[in-house]
């Protein structure tokens, strides 16, 4: 049975620009296809305003389908617009900024050159850096891949992680480090902004998730990373995860100037904050990808090099040295959204013009009406896993009763949960999950979980939320 819980999360949301505020913290997420924002209560950690945006950013890769790349000014502009809409008797109290985003990718820029807040003006304007190259940019082949050293850390390196994306530069398009001097996540970049840095400062979640980097000792392997190519002058600082990255250089929509902000975290990490409170609890996220991830018990230490054999398991850094246990599967939402475009092109294909926004209000509702339910087997991995790269997905069992439009749907949504709770089995923990966090924010995965997995949907699990709690628990510097 699922329990939505209507707490007073949802009301303060509704009438958070009536409220009034004591001190309260700035919590932001740059994510793969919208970026939020929202004020939380410093002493009822309650949210008090929120701004969300989506951001349109993708842009064509030379590439092809192996990049896949975004547009930064784009991006940190609908931020802007999110931030300058929260109500400036609340932005005026902010004690703290926490940020985070997207896992795994990077983009580079000029030291000096690449942005402009011109006096009496709350707007950065955005010129010299690169596009950010996202987590599911596959330029990094497995031949590629091969040839890299094996890192001094035991979390393994795919295509789309930062470290991975900048020696493919540097051995195919060394021209492209020659005209930037900085390079970080776009979370990191916006850190270094808004502190006014000379230097992007990580925080060990972003740097674990670039690869190369070692989370016992908490250093970049540079021996390793100059031998392949790149220069260790290109590394951001490292920091713990949830210390201060700086302070804000100028006031900014109403937030003080030399307001601390925390360097930034990773999204997923933000996201599950709010939910683990306990060990037999695991979380289930499903945006554009999806992942399945349980805190390991505070004695954990990872061992000291990758697998010998990619794992659908891996451990990444979380908060106080703790490690999470993480299923993270590519193949989440944005398994649904290429089946809507390709019944929107069948569509086309028959002479009818569907806008996707139709499609999408039209299979959630069949999906979710209980005559959908079919033996049909949908094993979604269309997308492949950083695990098994070169897996397909397959569909099985059909017959002329289970390939309705809803029974279709509801196979493919079915397919997303059991891939990723299949990739969660870890062999060192033998505690059985008893409950399973779901955030709320994903429609199909609201109203089909439930038939899979025992699911609780909580709507705390939101990565900018999450990076403003952690934004309350910062420590100094």
């Amino acid at each position: 049975m699922v329990t939505v819980r209507a707490d007073r999360y949802h009301r303060l949301l509704e009438n958070g620009r009536r409220m009034s505020t004591s001190e309260c913290v700035l919590g932001i997420d740059i994510g793969t296809t919208s970026v939020k924002c929202c004020l939380v209560d410093v002493s009822s950690r309650e949210v008090i305003s929120s701004q969300k945006k989506d951001t349109y950013s993708d842009v064509p890769s030379e590439l092809g389908t192996e990049g896949s790349k975004q547009d930064v000014p784009r991006i940190l502009s609908a931020l802007q617009m999110c931030v300058s809409r929260l109500p400036r008797e609340a932005t005026r109290k902010v004690t703290r900024i926490g940020v985070c985003g997207q896992m795994h990718g990077c983009m580079l820029w000029k030291h000096g050159q690449a942005w402009e807040q011109k006096p009496d003006s709350d707007r950065f304007e955005i010129r010299e850096v690169s596009n950010s190259y996202t987590w599911q940019d596959n330029r990094c082949t497995q031949e590629f891949l091969s040839s890299l050293p094996v890192p001094e850390s035991h979390l393994s390196i795919a295509s789309g992680y930062g470290c991975a994306t900048l020696l493919w530069f540097s051995k195919n398009k060394p021209e492209k480090l020659t005209r930037f001097n900085r390079a970080g996540t776009i979370h990191d970049f916006l850190v270094c902004m808004l502190c006014g840095l000379d230097r992007p400062v990580m925080s060990v979640q972003n740097a674990a998730s670039w690869g190369f980097f070692n989370t016992i000792t908490k250093k970049w392997n540079e021996e390793l990373l100059q031998e392949a190519g790149l220069t260790s002058d290109l590394l951001p600082t490292v920091v713990d995860s949830g210390q201060e990255a700086g302070q804000l250089e100028n006031s900014w929509y109403g937030i003080p100037a030399k307001t601390p902000v925390i360097a930034s975290l990773g999204d997923l990490q933000c996201s599950v904050l709010p939910l683990l409170s306990g060990n037999d609890v695991a979380v289930i996220n499903i945006s554009t990808s999806a992942q399945l991830c349980f805190r390991m018990s505070e004695d954990f230490v990872p061992p000291e090099q990758p697998p010998s054999s990619p794992q659908p398991i891996e451990y990444f850094p979380f908060f106080d040295n703790t490690y999470l246990a993480v299923a993270a599967s590519l193949n989440g939402g944005n398994v649904l959204a290429a089946f809507v475009r390709t019944v929107q092109q069948w569509s086309l294909e028959l002479g009818f013009q569907v806008p996707q926004s139709k499609i999408w209000q039209r299979i959630l509702a069949l999906g979710a009406e209980p005559q959908s339910q079919s033996s049909l087997v949908v094993e979604p991995t269309i997308f492949g896993e950083r695990h098994s790269p070169q897996e397909n997905a397959m569909v099985s069992n059909i017959d002329l009763g289970n390939i309705s439009l809803g029974k279709v749907t509801r196979g493919l949504c079915k397919g997303v949960i059991t891939n990723i709770h299949s990739m969660s089995h870890d062999p060192t923990r033998e505690t059985n999950h008893k409950t399973y966090e779901q955030p709320t924010r994903n429609l199909y995965a609201q109203k089909l979980g439930k038939h899979i997995l025992p699911v609780s949907l909580d709507s705390r699990g939101d990565a900018a939320y999450g990076s403003a709690l952690a934004a309350i628990n910062s420590k100094a510097p």
